[in-house]
C-alpha cells in the first residue's frame, strides 16, 4: 500500500497553516498518549499547548535538523530521526511499553525530507505497526511533500504488552520520522466488531464547512481521540464558491456529542454543507483492491426544518445506494447522527459520495474513510521473548537489525541470519533457523532458546561464544546442530538426544565429559558428527576413555552409587566408634570412696597387716618348740 493520496492533500494543507497561540489548558484527551518529538533530547509545548517528549523508546539510528528549520512553525516538525542501513541495520523501531492489552490507538506521525541530508533524494521505506505495514514511502516524493511533510495517522489494536513501530530501507536508503503520537481512544469505537482484525488507515476525515484544520495538534478544539478534521473544499466536485454550495453553522449545543464509544466533537456537527441543486458530490483518492469503512455524521442545524420528512435525501457510494436519510426523523434537530457502511474490493481509485434530494436538499456535516488494512501475522509471542533473549545474551551487533518482530511483516526480510515459516494452522509465524555464524558473537546461548519449538536448524559457528550448552537446547524439530569452533565448556547434555539430529558439529570448543552414547549414534546412522577439538570429552571411538567413575564433566551415576556406599560405610564405622566409646565410659565410671573413709581403710590395712606378721612370727616359733601364747596348755 503506497501513502494515501488523502495525505498529501493534508500534507499541503498543513504546510500553509497559521497556527494560533493560547494560554488554555491543553485539550482534554480520552486516555494515555506519547506525543514524540523524534530527533530532540529536551521536552517542549508548543503553541497549541502540546506537551512534547524528548526522542525515546527507539531502537538506534541518528538525529538531524531540516534544511529551512525556520519555514516549519512547529518545533515537531523541525527534527527527525534517520537509520542508516550501514549501522543499524534495515529494520529500526520505536518500542512504546506499558500499552494496555485488546486496546485501541490512534497514531499519527510526522514525516519530512526537506533535504536535511543534502543529496536531494528522499528515501524509498516503509512503515509497519504491530508487524502490518501501513505506509509505503517510494523516491521520488512529490516535491511539496519532501518541503513540507505529511501528517499521516491511523486507527489500531494492541494485542502484546509491548507495540513496536518499525521503519524498513530499501536499498542503502535511510527512513525517517519527525514526529510520533500515540494516543488511546475506546476499544469498542468505529464499530469494533466490523473492523476487527483491520487496522483503520485515515484516507480522509472531513469537517463540512470548515474553513480551516483543526483538532489537537493544530487547535485548541477539543476531539477526546485526538482526531484532526480537514476542511471539505478540496474534495467537494461542486466549485468552491459556487452559488449552488450553501454552509451552515451554529453556536446551539448539539445532542449526543462525545459520547462513548467514538468520542465524536461537537464542533463537528456545528457545520455543514447544502446545495441548492439536487446532488451534493464528494470525491476522495483511494487504492484500489481494498476495503474501506466510511462513516457519515449528520446535524440538522437548519432551524427552519421543524418537521421529519421535510429533509430526506438519498446516499450513494460508488453510485451504489446505500441508505435513505432523515436526520429529522432519526435524531430531531441540533442533534447527532451518525451512519457507517463498508466498501469491499473498491476496483477504482476514486471513492464517490452522492448525496441525492428526495426532498428538501441533501446535508452533510462530516466524512470519514477509513482503509480496513487486515492485520499481517505475527510471529508466537513465546518465540519473540526467545529471540530477544538470543539477541542479549549473544550480543548481537546493530548492524543486524534485529528489532521489533523477528518475522513480520511477512513481505519484508525476517531478521539477518533467521528465517521463519507460517505455524501449522496458518495463524501465526514461526522461526524455524537461525545462521549466525562467523558474526563475531561475544556472549552465551540463552535458556530461553527452549522456546523455539519449531527451529529445524541452529548455526552459531565461529564466534566466541561462552557457556555451557543449554540443556533445554533440546527441541524434537532440531536437526542441524553447528557450535563449533566456539569457547563453549560443560558437557554435552543429555537433552540433545531428544532431538531429531542429523548433524552434529561441536568440534573445538572446550567441552568435557562422557559423550551421550545417543549423540554419538547420530554418525552411525547415516548423520554426521564432529566432536574434535575437545580435550575433556571421552566415552566414544576416536576418543579416550572415560574414568570409571567420571561422566559429562562430572560423576557418573555409577561414581555417584559407589560414593553413596562409601559415605554409609563411613557413617556406620562412626557411628560404631562412638558406640563403643560410650560402652567403655560407662565401665569406667569412678566408685572411689570419701576421703575420711578412705584414711580408716588405711589404717584398719595396717593394723591387718601387723597382725599378720605376728601371727607369722609366732608360727615360726612354733616351728622351732617354743609353746605358744595362744596354743593351750
Amino acid at each position: 500500500m503506497t501513502l494515501p493520496q488523502i495525505l498529501i492533500i493534508y500534507s499541503i494543507i498543513i504546510g500553509t497553516f497559521f497556527f494560533c497561540n493560547s494560554t488554555s489548558t491543553p485539550p482534554l484527551l480520552y486516555g494515555l498518549s506519547y506525543h514524540i518529538n523524534c530527533g530532540t533530547t529536551t521536552n517542549t509545548t508548543d503553541s497549541v499547548n502540546t506537551t512534547w517528549l524528548s526522542d525515546r523508546f527507539y531502537t538506534g539510528g541518528s538525529t538531524a535538523l531540516v534544511s529551512e528549520p525556520l519555514r516549519f512553525r512547529l518545533p515537531s516538525e523541525k527534527t527527525l530521526r534517520y537509520f542508516p542501513s550501514s549501522s543499524y541495520g534495515k529494520k529500526n523501531c520505536y518500542s512504546f511499553p506499558s500499552l494496555p492489552s485488546s486496546s485501541r490507538y490512534l497514531l499519527r506521525t510526522f514525516t519530512v525530507y526537506d533535504n536535511y541530508d543534502a543529496k536531494s533524494r528522499p528515501p524509498s521505506f516503509d512503515v509497519a505497526i504491530a508487524g502490518t505495514i501501513i505506509f509505503s514511502w517510494r523516491s521520488p516524493w512529490p516535491e511539496s511533500i519532501a518541503r513540507n511533510g505529511a501528517y499521516s495517522d491511523l486507527f489500531f489494536s494492541v494485542n502484546n504488552f509491548t507495540t513496536d513501530l518499525c521503519f524498513y530501507g530499501f536499498a542503502t536508503d535511510a527512513p525517517i520520522i519527525s514526529s510520533i503520537e500515540v494516543i488511546e481512544v475506546d476499544s469498542a469505537s468505529y464499530g469494533a466488531v466490523s473492523a476487527a482484525g483491520n487496522v483503520l488507515v485515515n484516507y480522509g476525515r472531513i469537517s463540512c464547512g470548515s474553513s480551516d484544520q483543526w483538532g489537537p495538534g493544530f487547535t485548541i478544539d477539543i476531539d477526546r481521540f485526538g482526531r484532526s478534521w480537514q476542511p471539505d473544499f478540496d474534495f467537494r466536485t461542486q466549485v468552491h464558491g459556487s452559488d449552488s454550495v450553501h454552509v451552515l453553522s451554529t453556536e446551539n449545543v448539539i445532542d449526543g456529542t462525545d459520547r462513548e464509544p467514538n468520542f465524536f466533537p461537537m464542533k463537528l456537527y456545528q457545520s455543514a454543507v447544502t446545495v441548492s441543486e439536487d446532488v451534493l458530490e464528494y470525491e476522495l483518492s483511494v487504492d484500489a483492491k481494498m476495503d474501506y469503512l466510511v462513516w457519515l455524521h449528520f446535524a440538522e442545524i437548519d432551524s427552519s426544518v421543524k418537521n421529519e420528512g421535510e429533509r430526506v435525501f438519498d446516499v450513494l457510494i460508488n453510485e451504489r445506494n446505500v441508505s435513505r436519510i432523515d436526520i429529522f426523523k432519526e435524531v430531531g434537530a441540533f442533534a447527532a447522527f451518525s451512519m457507517y457502511y463498508t466498501v469491499k474490493s473498491l476496483s477504482s481509485i476514486v471513492l464517490k459520495l452522492k448525496f441525492v434530494t428526495v426532498v428538501g436538499a441533501p446535508l452533510i456535516s462530516g466524512i470519514e474513510n477509513y482503509a480496513l488494512v487486515p492485520n499481517d501475522p505475527s510471529t508466537v509471542p513465546e518465540q519473540v521473548r526467545a529471540m530477544k533473549a538470543l539477541k542479549d545474551s549473544l550480543r548481537v551487533p546493530d548492524r543486524m537489525g534485529w528489532n521489533g518482530d523477528p518475522c513480520a511483516p511477512t513481505s519484508w526480510d525476517a531478521w539477518e541470519g533467521v528465517t521463519c515459516l507460517m505455524n501449522k494452522n496458518k495463524a501465526a509465524l514461526v522461526i524455524s533457523e537461525i545462521d549466525l555464524g562467523s558474526q563475531g558473537l561475544k556472549g552465551y546461548i540463552s535458556d530461553e532458546i527452549s522456546l523455539l519449538s519449531d527451529l529445524v536448524s541452529l548455526n552459531l559457528s565461529s564466534n566466541s561464544l561462552e557457556g555451557n550448552i543449554p540443556s533445554a537446547l533440546g527441541q524434537k524439530s532440531l536437526i542441524q546442530l553447528d557450535l563449533s569452533n566456539n569457547q563453549l565448556m560443560g558437557s554435552i547434555p543429555d537433552s540433545l538426544a531428544s532431538s531429531s539430529l542429523k548433524l552434529v558439529l561441536l568440534n573445538d570448543n572446550l567441552l568435557e565429559g562422557r559423550v551421550p552414547e545417543e549423540i554419538y549414534s547420530v554418525g552411525v546412522h547415516g548423520g554426521a558428527i564432529d566432536l574434535s577439538g575437545n580435550k575433556g570429552l571421552c566415552g566414544v571411538p576416536s576418543l579416550p576413555s572415560c574414568p570409571m567413575f567420571w561422566e559429562h564433566g562430572g560423576l557418573s551415576t555409577g561414581g555417584k552409587i559407589a560414593l553413596s556406599l562409601s559415605c554409609l560405610f563411613v557413617l556406620f564405622v562412626v557411628l560404631l566408634v562412638v558406640y563403643f566409646y560410650i560402652r567403655r565410659k560407662r565401665n569406667d565410671y569412678d566408685f572411689g570412696l570419701p576421703p575420711e573413709l578412705m584414711s580408716l581403710a588405711a589404717k584398719r590395712n595396717k593394723y591387718q597387716r601387723q597382725k599378720s606378721l605376728m601371727l607369722l612370727e609366732l608360727e615360726s616359733q612354733h616351728a622351732k618348740g617354743f609353746p605358744s601364747p595362744f596354743t593351750p596348755q
